[in-house]
């Protein structure tokens, strides 16, 4: 949403606007899509499809603020 024009937020409503920035082609019970992120301390990398092949995975997007 941080990307999206002051002015359309005024002209737009806001649900429309979420939930297009939300559009997915995931189902519930699809996997996820593979992906690397680094670690917050250290230089090495966490790549999903690594991570899963050794221990079941969760992944949590929220905000916990």
């Amino acid at each position: 949403m941080s990307h999206v024009p002051t002015v359309a937020m005024i002209v737009l409503p806001f649900k429309p606007l979420w939930m297009s920035a939300r559009a997915g082609h995931l189902a519930v019970g699809d996997p996820a899509p593979d992906f690397t992120l680094p670690m917050l301390h250290g230089d090495r990398a966490v790549k999903l499809s690594e991570e899963i092949r050794q221990k079941p995975v969760v992944l949590i997007f929220g905000s916990y603020t």
